[in-house]
């Protein structure tokens, strides 16, 4: 009989704690739902913070209509306080990451001064807001307020629009804006954070003063994770090697320039000639176009721009040939991309009037048949930035090729300056 009582007492005392061990397991996990503006880049950021077990757009807090995209959009007019605002439902692990680091990261990634609106997003839908479920949710976010308010405020900025209110609804959004950065992989992040951050003492402030001589090329970067800017960087500029210096900066980097473009795009492209902007580019863009907006840049309206761009032909003996021809021991460049494309051991004398060659740098150069002008020819061009460099030929020396190259499409440097 003490045995069964010993049973029934355990079985009655495993029902009893198993609910509070269940709410151990499942406690630390957190929601919050954030108002930014547009929820596709919010939703990423979010998403690469260590802690964060998913993040999800959607549409809160609002009334009357079925939401969708469409719909709040359409929704009597954009500004209309009933209207569903864009969120992200954060949903984390409270043991990894805070609630507070949460919110900073929320006030950090856009501009809470502007009401009703983030950049050229217009309207109450995507109005800034945070929606809590508890009250020790909404202590803390007005205490977040408070303290980025002042730090704001320090930095020459106005009032926090943030909307503080309790969740009421939420609905997930249409499955194609769920992880819409890598379902779309060309395009742009809107980044319209203020610049102002809650600890700001490792903050480098750039020196631009180089930036103000010459021709540069200036990266806009993103100051949060922005998949279009790792991508541009990877496909493009992380191999550039051009003789116009490329730099990067982020939106709050810009002092002693002179920008006409909007500068919440990124990555975005600007052509600077000392410090004044040329012209800019917005959002993410191959290494062929690249490479033409560059030429654009820096070679103007030029024959080696109509050589380049328009499968021109150098005058023959020209200023850049004479140059050229009898250059030391050395490489010729890519003018654009800074690639090596033929080599000194391999040029010859053809008495063309065009620099002659046996052979490209190995990889450098890609054949395309030519039948223009009633000729039959095998059109050159550079891998690296798809240039028109020239023609090849079969009447080399010892029955060897002849690449008839275009000089002013080219650079050269010394074998010794050579990495």
């Amino acid at each position: 009989m003490n045995q069964k009582v010993k049973i029934l007492n355990y079985l009655i005392l495993v029902l009893l704690i198993t609910p509070y061990l269940g709410a151990s397991k499942t406690s630390h996990v957190e929601t919050i739902y954030l108002g930014s503006g547009c929820f596709w880049g919010a939703e990423k950021g979010y998403e690469l913070m260590d802690g964060v077990i998913n993040a999800e757009s959607g549409y809160a807090n609002g009334y009357g209509i079925k939401p969708n995209y469409r719909s709040i959009i359409q929704f009597k007019n954009k500004y209309n306080e009933k209207n569903f605002a864009e969120v992200v439902k954060v949903t984390f692990n409270s043991n990894a990451i805070s609630l507070e680091n949460i919110l900073k990261h929320f006030f950090e990634t856009h501009d809470p001064t502007q009401h009703n609106r983030q950049g050229n997003d217009i309207g109450t839908q995507y109005r800034s807001t945070i929606l809590f479920q508890n009250e020790s949710q909404k202590e803390l976010a007005e205490r977040i307020i408070a303290e980025y308010q002042a730090l704001l405020i320090e930095g020459g900025y106005g009032k926090i629009r943030t909307k503080l209110e309790p969740l009421d609804n939420f609905y997930l959004a249409e499955e194609y804006h769920q992880d819409y950065l890598k379902k779309n992989p060309n395009g742009y992040c809107p980044d319209l954070s203020t610049g102002i951050v809650f600890n700001d003492e490792e903050k480098i402030f750039e020196d631009n003063e180089y930036l103000l001589t010459g021709k540069q090329i200036l990266v806009l970067d993103s100051q949060n994770y922005c998949p279009y800017c790792e991508k541009f960087k990877d496909d493009v500029t992380n191999s550039y090697k051009g003789s116009i210096p490329l730099s990067y900066r982020t939106s709050d980097q810009l002092h002693g320039l002179e920008i006409k473009s909007p500068t919440w795009a990124t990555p975005s492209l600007i052509f600077l000639e000392n410090g004044k902007e040329i012209f800019s580019y917005q959002g993410y863009i191959n290494q062929k176009d690249f490479y033409q907006l560059l030429g654009k840049f820096k070679l103007g309206n030029s024959e080696a721009y109509n050589v380049a761009f328009n499968k021109g032909t150098d005058a023959r003996f020209c200023k850049e040939y004479q140059i050229f021809k009898n250059t030391p021991d050395g490489i010729f460049i890519d003018k654009l991309s800074g690639e090596p494309l033929f080599d000194t051991r391999n040029r010859f004398v053809s008495r063309s009037g065009w620099l002659s060659f046996t052979k490209p740098v190995d990889g450098s150069v890609y054949e395309l048949p030519d039948n223009s002008y009633g000729m039959k020819r095998t059109e050159i061009r550079s891998v690296s930035t798809d240039i028109h460099l020239g023609h090849v030929f079969d009447d080399g020396p010892n029955g060897m090729p002849r690449y008839c190259i275009n000089a002013t499409v080219l650079e050269f440097k010394p074998r010794n300056e050579i990495s």
